[in-house]
């Protein structure tokens, strides 16, 4: 009866969100939604689905607790300083604008640490960047760029100095780095992905799903990149075999699409 429940739960929030939580590891997943329909009292999933139904802010904390919103700027920094040393710099030497997307951005830190990267190469008017998350919320908080000071600490000072300014008890990033970036909704396993990307950066997000939700991802974004287009994804989520993708690794975390693959 119990899985019967949960199946049934998550039946009804794909049909009404578009949100397939059957892509998400499931034990992982129905323990973290247990959790919060115990905090509120509800003996079933079925009973928490009629209140998230009536009751709007229930049914925001859901969608902020189905998600997963955990970021901070500069997170790993020595991989962002290969990004930042080796390959922006080439991308650049190419001459033309650089379409990048951070892909599962949660409060924006990892697409404005790409728009501080760029600023400080000179290039930040030369890209167009694009991020995106299934989270409504979270898009809003990324656009108001307002974080408190752990979100900082991988911040270099030079950075931390140039772009961000005190701001109640945390700190706000600067305009150039507001009017930079375009925020939307997306869906990554619904949604069509858009193409000839020469970066798409999707970090510890993919650890969430389950094998065959990965499988089909990594061939959209493979597909998604223009041919040596770079796929940046986070520490823990190493594809083992790229080629499958049409993807090579080029440095640990990164993967670049092969020129031939199509």
């Amino acid at each position: 009866m119990e899985d019967a429940d949960f199946a049934l739960f998550i039946r009804q929030v794909k049909q009404k969100t578009n949100i397939d939580l059957s892509q998400y590891k499931e034990t992982q997943m129905k323990r973290r939604l247990t959790t919060l329909r115990l905090k509120h009292g509800y003996g079933t999933f079925a009973s928490y689905w009629e209140a998230l139904q009536r009751d709007e802010r229930l049914m925001n904390e859901f969608l902020d607790r189905m998600t997963i919103n955990v970021s901070e700027f500069w997170r790993n920094a020595n991989r962002w300083a290969v990004l930042e040393e080796r390959f922006i710099p080439a991308m650049l030497r190419e001459g033309r604008t650089l379409r990048i997307w951070s892909a599962a951005c949660s409060t924006g830190e990892e697409p404005y640490t790409v728009a501080m990267i760029l600023d400080r190469l000179g290039a930040l008017a030369r890209a167009d960047i694009l991020a995106t998350d299934i989270d409504a919320n979270v898009i809003e908080k990324a656009k108001n760029g307002l974080y408190p000071d752990r979100s900082l600490k991988e911040v270099p000072d030079a950075y931390r100095r140039a772009y961000f300014t005190a701001a109640g008890e945390g700190y706000r990033v600067s305009d150039k780095l507001i009017r930079a970036v375009r925020f939307k909704q997306h869906n990554l396993l619904h949604d069509p992905f858009g193409s000839d990307y020469d970066l798409i950066v999707c970090r510890n997000v993919m650890i969430y799903f389950t094998e065959e939700a990965k499988h089909e991802l990594y061939h959209k974004f493979a597909k998604a990149l223009r041919p040596g287009g770079l796929l940046f994804v986070g520490s823990t989520e190493q594809i083992f075999t790229p080629a499958q993708y049409g993807l090579e690794s080029t440095e640990t975390f990164f993967y670049r699409r092969k020129p031939e693959h199509v």
